[in-house]
């Protein structure tokens, strides 16, 4: 009886290490998986989030892109909504340099109720031949029902050899 028991016990120790053998790829699929169910959960309660904050009916967005730059170089923008501050930011060299090559900076999401609203933006920076530099462009704008976005772009203006200042609506 004593072999018996013991080749039993040999067998089930020989099984036991072959399915441990076999154990880590299962459980690193497994956790896989469960890493991109997560994943996937946290985008969606993400935009669950945005949804309940920012409702369409109410959102309102600003958006910044720059061009090239030869004529100014950002140092900071403020946001006003309705004459009250709003947003700001200061720009690193790095943030400058994607906005250089074409990258949008989100400035601000906020709720608006329907009715007549007023933007300014006040840029600071170095404008042409490296003097200091400071502009503000304002544009009343009437919120609806639905969503808006606009864009505030900083270009330069060949002809006039200064930078512009636009805000305009995105459709």
């Amino acid at each position: 009886m004593s072999v018996r028991y013991g080749s039993w016990l040999g067998w089930l120790l020989l099984a036991g290490s072959c399915l441990a053998a076999s154990e880590p790829p299962k459980l690193a699929q497994d956790a896989e998986a469960l890493r991109k169910q997560i994943v996937e959960l946290n985008r969606e309660l993400f935009l669950l989030e945005e949804d309940l904050l920012h409702p369409a009916s109410t959102r309102t967005s600003f958006y910044l892109s720059l061009d090239q730059g030869s004529l100014f170089t950002l140092e900071g923008v403020k946001i006003k909504l309705d004459g009250k501050p709003a947003a700001a930011h200061l720009y690193t060299e790095s943030e400058m340099a994607a906005l250089k090559r074409g990258a949008i900076q989100p400035l601000l999401i906020t709720n608006l109720d329907s009715g007549q609203h007023n933007v300014t933006a006040v840029f600071t920076g170095k404008g042409p031949k490296g003097r200091d530099f400071k502009r503000a462009v304002t544009v009343d704008f009437e919120k609806g029902a639905d969503e808006k976005a606009f864009e505030i772009q900083v270009r330069d203006s060949q002809a006039r050899q200064q930078p512009e200042f636009l805000i305009k609506p995105w459709k």
